[in-house]
């Protein structure tokens, strides 16, 4: 029997080799996010260097008292928000592919990022009620009642229609009709609110506020331990759903499980940062070629670290270092992603 992906088993090396490389590249990945987050907290348009910072982390007096303010006030929400998101949008990713035996599918697939974004359309574009009941948090309260109401109606068809294809298939008809109301709404709109929803789709971990970002670390952090838990399961579907049902899973449960955990890390990054694309479909793949198994026990925290590292490193392309000018967000994760979903095509056709 063939496992989606490849046509190895469920790891391509031997146990006790995959035990001694795993941890070796996690130490790595850790590693990696590690530096990141410092370059993220050094870089920017004033530069802050690596003595001063570790100064500010402990509380010592620095050279310049402004970048503490910068540091604490700027940088570290936005290099937390990266680290959260990108976790997130890895996840969800890799359970989106598994469940739909797809090697292209990503994070927003069941019209949850379509959702978000008609709802953030309907404040901006529409009345803006909500801008003035929630005040800073209407784009965010927007784009999770969006996302909500597509996750409802995407369960409610999960437990009529028992194949995953054509959830799929009707997933992203939501989103087409979620996006023709955008269009529309965008039509009627003026220019100023037009500005201000595009500049939304660019897609910024700059956007979360500090009082913001425990709502959103809990969200993550609620939809990451459900992925977790679902690691075994997702295994079981590799091999089929006759198999998975031959060892007692529940697919049912399994499904709703996987769809509520990515709807809670899709859903909340692209409430409080904007669509942000391709990092969902490209981790996971760099994932399975650098540990050289499609087990989740080792890709669920194998794409955390490498999403959160992406994401950071993402970020600080757009801010362009020594400069005070900044790149839209989408723009440069769709120039490491794109490749990358070119190359897997190209493998897969050969």
């Amino acid at each position: 029997m063939k496992i989606p992906y490849t046509t190895t088993p469920l790891t391509c090396l031997s146990l006790p080799e995959l035990r001694w490389r795993s941890p070796s590249l996690f130490i790595l990945l850790g590693g990696l996010w590690g530096v990141l987050f410092f370059l993220s907290l050094s870089l920017g348009s004033t530069t802050i260097p690596w003595d001063q910072l570790l100064a500010i982390a402990l509380g010592q007096p620095i050279d310049n008292p402004v970048w503490a303010e910068i540091v604490w006030q700027l940088r570290f929400p936005r290099a937390i928000a990266a680290t959260f998101a990108g976790a997130a949008l890895g996840i969800s990713g890799l359970q989106m592919q598994t469940l739909f035996n797809n090697p292209l599918a990503g994070p927003f697939v069941l019209g949850i990022n379509s959702g978000a974004s008609l709802g953030v359309a309907l404040v901006l574009l529409g009345t803006g009620f909500m801008g003035g009941l929630f005040g800073n948090l209407s784009v965010a309260m927007a784009a999770s009642l969006g996302a909500v109401a597509v996750l409802l109606l995407v369960l409610a068809i999960a437990r009529r229609i028992p194949h995953n294809g054509t959830l799929l298939i009707l997933g992203l008809m939501l989103g087409y009709v979620s996006n023709s109301l955008v269009t529309l709404l965008l039509h009627f709109s003026p220019t100023e609110a037009l500005r201000l929803y595009l500049s939304w789709t660019f897609g910024s971990f700059a956007e979360i506020q500090r009082e913001q970002l425990p709502i959103f670390m809990v969200l993550i952090f609620a939809g990451g331990l459900l992925a977790f838990f679902q690691a075994k399961p997702l295994n079981a579907l590799l091999l089929g759903k006759q198999y998975a049902q031959s060892v007692g899973l529940n697919l049912k449960a399994t499904r709703r499980h996987i769809i509520v955990s990515t709807a809670l890390l899709a859903g909340s990054v692209t409430a409080f940062c904007g669509p942000i694309s391709f990092l969902g479909i490209a981790v996971p793949h760099l994932c399975r070629g650098l540990l050289k198994t499609v087990d989740h026990r080792l890709l669920v925290p194998a794409v955390t670290l490498l999403g959160s590292s992406l994401a950071l490193l993402a970020d600080i392309i757009v801010q362009l270092p020594g400069s005070e000018l900044t790149l839209p967000l989408n723009t440069v994760t769709a120039m490491f992603g794109a490749p990358i979903i070119v190359v897997l095509i190209l493998r897969r056709h050969h």
